[in-house]
């Protein structure tokens, strides 16, 4: 199945979200139409930002909005699962638009292999990543005192077809995560693939290995498609 692929580069969050809602749209109309429909796959970085999924606690965001716009980031509320995460320079969303039942899988499996993406992907860097019970998301040393969350996980499904999906730290400011309890969690930290490694880490070449692995894993053919949707 061909997949259409497109690099959004940096880009605001509330844009980000727009485009993805706009293809979340047009493909249910698509599919509630009788038509194939186009699946996309999304990749973008995002100015300094906190959102808070539908069943987050706010508390959870722990600076007030003066000091918010200060370290010139935004909060924003989102129809995602999950709690509060960060997104900034240095990480690579991912937000893929597909129809699960052009895929053939259910949401738990679909999140499953976007995690399996993920540990795939840190693995080619010599990182073992692992799931935690009860906490989306891929983590390093999950059950022991030292457990770090590398890549934070979060989707909403609609009718069968998706948006949101993960955020991996690749050379993310961790300071920024300084400011929540990232995804609720107040005794766990969070860690990026530049942190473990101790070298540069090149985004692109991350980008890559994250292609390569959701044609694998979901049997799919990218096409870049830079113009249009």
């Amino acid at each position: 199945m061909k997949v259409k692929y497109i690099d959004l580069g940096v880009m605001p969050y509330m844009d980000a979200w727009q485009k993805q809602t706009f293809l979340m749209e047009k493909l249910k109309r698509e599919k509630s139409e009788g038509k194939d429909g186009l699946n996309y796959l999304l990749f973008v970085e995002h100015p300094h930002v906190y959102t808070l999924g539908r069943n987050g606690n706010r508390a959870n965001m722990l600076m007030d909005m003066d000091r918010l716009h200060a370290k010139n980031a935004e909060f924003i509320k989102v129809d995602r699962g999950g709690d509060i995460t960060y997104h900034g320079p240095g990480q690579l969303v991912v937000y893929p638009v597909f129809c699960l039942n052009d895929f053939k899988v259910g949401v738990r499996e679909y999140v499953r292999r976007l995690e399996e993406i993920v540990i795939h992907t840190i693995g080619r860097y010599g990182l073992k990543g692992e799931r935690m019970e009860k906490a989306a998301g891929v983590w390093l040393d999950p059950g022991m005192t030292s457990a770090r969350k590398i890549c934070a996980v979060g989707v909403k499904c609609s009718r069968f077809v998706t948006m949101h999906g993960f955020a991996l730290n690749v050379s993310t400011e961790l300071e920024y995560f300084n400011y929540i309890n990232p995804c609720g969690f107040v005794d766990k930290g969070v860690t990026s693939i530049e942190k473990e490694t101790g070298t540069v880490i090149n985004i692109d070449e991350v980008k890559a290995f994250v292609l390569q692995y959701f044609n694998d894993l979901f049997e799919m053919e990218s096409v870049n498609y830079l113009h249009g949707y």
